[in-house]
């Protein structure tokens, strides 16, 4: 077998005190992953408020805006839905599918005119297997702020943080072996096909549009009676890795067996002894018999959560932490502005 099984832990890179961004020339992407509630050394003026505007609100669906300073200790923001604000907006936010929706005749065209600081910030937490329209946008946008490591605003799903002071970790009681929720069955997936594959070796509590109901709100306690949760993206892409790992299997207390980008790429963001890969096996017929044996051996099942000793899982809040964010980014991006000329190009490389 080519199983890796579960070594040594190795620490992660530590968290940042700010928010990493490559807002124009000169910044670079600093750090490895964002802080929730820290505040970053303004290079916007002392006191000035920066207001960001939400040019649609995801998906049509209005919502309450967020305090940034009560949630995240991020000061001096004003977010708003009035288009009215236009012009005394810093920054701009235009959710793709939203501009997918309405078609690029209703951004922003001329009047009133754009004041020349600010920003127009391109967002989008969707693969590049399910972002069309991309080809038309480029030229457009000064930053984008997505789940991809080198945004200029980078946004992840989740992360992992060094709590203030160590909490004991308690592994829930385990009743049962493998759970996996999915909402968009497509045959045409890679994680429909592995999962036929699998499912001949072992048993699989299914959950979602052909498999079990779920109780509204109970996806985390249903899923933390089981040993191990499939966290299979529904497209494999670079740093595309959602709330099937952070949410559904972390919060849940199971043990992620991944499908997505490749194990380097998961190891940028969690320690490499905290999941299973399927690419770790020949053939799913191996992972199974690798389930079974950590099934039946305790010790070497507990090894999958020996991080839990010192980091905390960090779940971003849609889309209260994305507004904020977007916020902090402009304080300390300064007055440097560029525009991003092939969006298309780089969000499918």
């Amino acid at each position: 077998q080519r199983c890796r099984g579960a070594g040594a832990l190795r620490p992660l890179v530590s968290v940042p005190t700010t928010l990493p961004v490559r807002a124009g020339p000169g910044l670079s992407h600093r750090g490895f992953l964002p802080s929730a509630g820290t505040n970053t050394l303004s290079a916007w003026a002392d006191g000035e408020p920066v207001t960001v505007l939400l040019w649609w609100e995801p998906f049509g669906r209005p919502r309450r805006l967020p305090d940034c300073r009560r949630r995240y200790n991020i000061s001096g923001c004003r977010l708003s839905a009035d288009r009215s604000r236009f012009g005394e907006a810093q920054a701009v936010l235009f959710h793709h599918r939203d501009l997918v929706r309405h078609g690029a005749g209703e951004l922003p065209r001329g009047f009133p005119p754009r004041p020349p600081r600010q920003r127009w910030v391109w967002m989008n937490f969707e693969s590049p297997s399910h972002s069309p329209g991309l080809r038309g946008l480029a030229g457009l946008f000064n930053w984008t702020m997505s789940y991809r490591r080198d945004s200029d605003v980078f946004v992840p799903y989740g992360y992992l943080y060094v709590p203030p002071a160590p909490r004991p970790f308690v592994l829930p009681r385990k009743t049962r072996l493998v759970a996996w929720v999915i909402s968009n069955w497509n045959e045409e997936h890679a994680r429909v096909r592995y999962y036929r594959q699998l499912k001949e070796h072992l048993p699989i509590d299914v959950y979602g549009a052909r498999g079990l109901a779920l109780a509204e709100g109970g996806l985390v306690e249903t899923v933390s009676a089981y040993k191990f949760y499939l966290a299979f993206e529904n497209s494999q892409h670079t740093d595309y890795i959602t709330e099937k790992l952070w949410r559904n299997a972390f919060s849940a207390s199971a043990v992620p067996v991944v499908l997505g980008p490749r194990r380097a790429n998961y190891e940028r963001f969690i320690p490499p002894d905290s999941f299973i890969h399927v690419d770790d096996f020949p053939s799913p017929r191996l992972l199974a018999t690798y389930l079974k044996f950590l099934d039946k051996n305790k010790p070497n099942y507990r090894r999958y959560f020996a991080w839990r000793k010192k980091y905390e899982v960090h779940v971003t809040s849609f889309w209260d932490e994305h507004f904020c964010k977007v916020c902090e980014a402009v304080r300390t991006a300064g007055n440097q502005i560029k525009t991003v000329q092939n969006l298309a190009s780089w969000f499918e490389s």
